[in-house]
């Protein structure tokens, strides 16, 4: 059985993949809505390395919290380790879910996804 807050997470980024044309959030609850064994889970020195200042992520999974990562980088992702989000805290980066970066506004083309 899926969680609430995902299958929520899930139906409110098709609605906005399907309403605004913009098909970033309808990969991403694509990717979201795979069993959990097959879900995404990314370490925090694989976005260090993919990612600049400035720079949105997303992961459509969970931020793991090995290695470390730049400042100024949003990381959006469905959930995070305790370790990883004091990381990308204490380094100047914010991290905020899924939702929460499409009700921010942020142009999809700025967005980067990673698996």
């Amino acid at each position: 059985m899926l969680n609430s807050e995902l299958k929520m997470a899930i139906r409110v980024l098709k609605a906005a993949s399907r309403g605004g044309g913009k098909p970033i959030w309808g990969a991403l609850a694509d990717e979201l809505d795979r069993p959990k064994r097959r879900r995404v889970a990314v370490n925090l020195s694989r976005i260090g390395r993919h990612s600049g200042e400035g720079d949105v992520v997303a992961v459509p999974g969970k931020v793991l919290a090995s290695g470390s990562m730049g400042s100024g980088v949003t990381v959006a992702a469905y959930s995070f380790s305790e370790g990883a989000r004091a990381k990308i805290v204490a380094s100047g980066s914010r991290a905020v879910s899924l939702v929460d970066l499409l009700e921010e506004g942020v142009a999809p083309s700025r967005i980067r996804i990673l698996k």
